[in-house]
């Protein structure tokens, strides 16, 4: 089963249309990462998923319902832009709060649950001012995982948490994801992303431009040799006579030789035949970041 099916969904401000027939499938269990450049209408269709916002036009379903079912929407976990908390509050006094507004039962049990999930149990009695961006964050997430939902919407949760910050957050989504929850993540830390994400939407200007499973992505990624030479135009000319696509790569710096071919006989080769000696090189594979902008660049 589908946890999130979406169909020609619109939403316009005025005379901009922020979403634009957008189409998305999202499984059950699945860590979807939602991919795209700011003003790409990703916040937006995550606030229409919570009911935040309405659509001008289009269907939304969660697990086969409408999204307005109430049944379903006491099944959502909601972390976009920032925690409503009060300042002066304890962590734990903003917890009781929000356990409060959503009914829960054995409230003082799930707050410990939530806040040892994104280890923040030492952090209960500070005050909500005082915490870092990073601490806020988490307590953000606590606050979606009250009730244990079945589905989680976060917008950009990894923006401001240390690399530690990350390691946690990837372990609880992972588990979480284990467990049967979906995620719906949007970040642009993608390196982080593709550590976890089991599927991916790639959105721009409102419309879906394409989505994918991390396998399909691993196929559409090619893997290449990597070298640098003292004279990387020579040796880009006679790789590309001998091996067919070769890019030069500015941020590395580097030569990239795609195709069929190792590490050893792209170094054999230019050296054997041409004397060129190779000072570095390695074996690597197209990552997310990469495929992303690629994509992004495709009919501009």
């Amino acid at each position: 089963m589908n946890a999130i099916e979406i169909r020609n969904l619109t939403k316009t401000f005025g005379e901009k249309r922020a979403v634009d027939g957008l189409n998305m499938t999202v499984p059950q269990g699945a860590i979807y990462g939602f991919i795209g450049e700011n003003g790409s209408g990703k916040s937006t269709t995550e606030k229409l998923i919570c009911g935040l916002i309405q659509p001008s036009g289009g269907e939304i379903k969660l697990w086969g319902k409408d999204y307005r079912d109430q049944t379903v929407r006491s099944q959502i976990g909601v972390l976009i832009e920032a925690p409503g908390c009060y300042p002066n509050y304890s962590v734990w006094n903003n917890m009781k709060l929000q356990a409060a507004n959503l009914g829960i039962e054995n409230e003082d049990q799930e707050i410990r649950r939530v806040l040892h999930l994104v280890r923040m149990d030492g952090a209960a009695s500070n005050k909500f001012k005082n915490c870092s961006l990073g601490m806020k964050q988490r307590i953000g997430i606590a606050f979606a995982l009250l009730g244990n939902p079945a589905l989680l919407v976060l917008d950009e949760p990894i923006n401001g948490l240390d690399a530690d910050g990350m390691r946690i957050m990837r372990e609880m989504l992972t588990n979480l994801s284990r467990r049967g929850t979906t995620v719906l993540i949007s970040s642009h830390i993608l390196g982080e992303l593709e550590k976890i994400a089991t599927h991916y939407g790639i959105i721009r200007g409102g419309k879906m431009l394409r989505e994918m499973t991390a396998e399909e992505l691993n196929a559409n990624c090619p893997t290449f040799v990597a070298l640098k030479t003292d004279d990387m135009q020579k040796a880009r000319a006679i790789l590309e006579r001998a091996f067919g696509r070769v890019e030069y790569d500015e941020d590395h710096g580097e030569l990239r030789v795609f195709g069929k071919t190792t590490a050893e006989d792209v170094a054999k080769y230019l050296f054997e035949n041409f004397g060129i000696a190779v000072s570095e090189i390695r074996t690597a594979k197209i990552n997310l970041e990469e495929y992303y902008i690629d994509l992004m660049q495709e009919g501009r």
